[in-house]
C-alpha cells in the first residue's frame, strides 16, 4: 500500500470555445484562451513550495442563455473525474455559489474526498474554504472569486507535511488589508483572508470554512492540513482495498490479518515521512459482535479471539485510530531578562 499524489486541481473558466484539457505547466495553456484565462490558468499553476500535479481546465461557453446547462454538464464531467480542488473563478458572478457548495458537500457525503476554493461562501464546511479578501497587482485587482484560481494552486502545491499557514504570493503586491483584530475574527468565522506584513502578501491561516465543532468533529476539522491528510489516507486505502482485495480473497481470519498488516505498513510510510505521529488498525471486534448477534449467533460463550475468527459473511469488520501532525502555527515565546 502506497501514498498516492495529490494536488489535481480543477479550474472552470467560461471563454468562446468549449473545450477539455489537462495543463502540467504553462507551455499546455491553449493559445486560444483570453488573455484574462490565460492568467488564471498561470495563477492555478504556480503552487506554493511544488506546483500542482495538473491542472484540469475545463471551458465552459461564456453566452448567458447557456449558462444553465453548462453548469450541470461541467458538474456531470466532474462527478466522474478525479480532483483535489475545484476553482470556478466566474462563480460569484453566475450566482452558482451556493449551488457549487451544496454540489461540493454532496460528492463528500458520497464519500468523494473533492474539495472546492469559494468566494464568499459560510459553508461550514471542511470541503469548501471560503476565500473573502481581494489581491492586487500594482492597480489591478483580483476579487475573491478571481483569487480562488491562485488559492486553490496554492493549497494544491503545499506538501503534505506543511501548512499553507504564512505562505507569501510573491506574485502579488498588496492585498485587502485587515488589522490584527479583523484578521482574527475572520479566521475564527472560518474564512480565508491575507495579510500584509510590511513587505509582502501572505496567507493568513490555512483554514477552510468549519465553524461549528462538536463529537463528531473537532477543531481539526478546520484545518486544511488536516483535512487532506485525512482525504489522502481514505482515498489511499479505498483504492489500495478496491485493487487488490475485494473479491481477490477468501473472507478468512488470515487474510484480513494480511489486509490489516498491508494497513499498518501504511502508516507506518506515513509517520516516517512526518504527515502523522501514529496509526493503527485492527479488526473491529464490537462491531463483528454485533454483526453475530444481528444474525441470530451466540456470543455469550466466545473468546474474543473466536469472535475475531468467526465467519462474517463477505464482511471485514476494520477500526483504525490516527494522529495526524499538524503545522508550527502558534508559537509562546516569554523572553525574561
Amino acid at each position: 500500500m502506497e501514498r498516492g499524489e495529490r494536488g489535481v486541481v480543477a479550474l472552470v473558466l467560461k471563454d468562446k470555445t468549449k473545450q477539455k484539457k489537462v495543463i502540467y505547466s504553462v507551455s499546455d495553456i491553449p493559445k486560444e484562451l483570453s488573455d484574462e484565462n490565460k492568467e488564471l490558468v498561470e495563477m492555478a499553476l504556480r503552487g506554493y513550495q511544488k506546483t500542482p500535479q495538473k491542472v484540469i481546465l475545463y471551458i465552459m461557453s461564456s453566452k448567458p442563455e447557456d449558462m444553465e446547462t453548462e453548469y450541470q454538464e461541467m458538474e456531470k464531467y466532474f462527478e466522474i473525474t478525479g480532483f483535489n480542488w475545484l476553482a470556478v473563478p466566474s462563480v460569484e458572478t453566475d450566482k452558482k455559489t451556493e449551488e457549487i457548495a451544496s454540489w461540493i458537500k454532496a460528492q463528500r457525503k458520497s464519500k468523494r474526498t473533492v474539495k472546492a476554493v469559494l468566494p464568499n461562501v459560510e459553508a461550514d464546511s471542511e470541503g469548501i474554504v471560503n476565500v473573502i479578501s481581494s489581491l492586487f497587482k500594482n492597480e489591478t485587482e483580483y476579487k475573491p472569486e478571481k483569487v480562488t484560481a491562485r488559492v486553490a494552486g496554492l493549497i494544491a502545491g503545499t506538501p503534505m507535511t506543511i501548512a499553507c499557514t504564512y505562505a507569501p504570493l510573491t506574485d502579488f503586491t498588496d492585498c485587502t488589508r485587515m488589522t490584527a483584530e479583523e484578521l482574527d475574527s475572520a479566521v475564527n468565522a472560518g474564512k480565508f483572508v491575507f495579510l500584509w506584513d510590511g513587505e509582502k502578501v501572505k496567507a493568513c491561516r490555512g483554514i477552510n470554512s468549519v465553524v461549528t465543532v462538536g463529537n463528531e468533529k473537532g477543531d481539526s476539522f478546520k484545518k486544511i492540513k488536516i483535512v487532506e491528510a485525512m482525504d489522502m489516507i481514505q482515498d489511499d486505502i479505498r483504492m489500495t482495498v478496491q485493487d487488490n482485495y475485494i473479491g481477490k480473497f477468501a473472507n478468512t481470519y488470515d487474510n484480513k490479518c494480511l489486509l490489516i498488516t498491508a494497513i499498518n505498513g501504511y502508516f507506518s510510510e506515513l509517520i516516517r515521512e512526518g504527515i502523522i505521529e501514529s496509526g493503527t488498525c485492527e479488526i473491529d471486534i464490537d462491531s463483528q459482535r454485533s454483526y453475530l448477534q444481528t444474525n441470530k449467533i451466540a456470543v455469550e460463550d466466545m473468546s474474543e479471539q473466536e469472535i475475531k475468527e468467526a465467519n462474517v459473511g463477505s464482511h471485514v469488520f476494520l477500526k483504525a485510530k490516527v494522529s495526524i501532525l499538524d503545522a508550527i502555527e502558534d508559537i509562546d515565546l516569554n523572553i525574561y531578562i
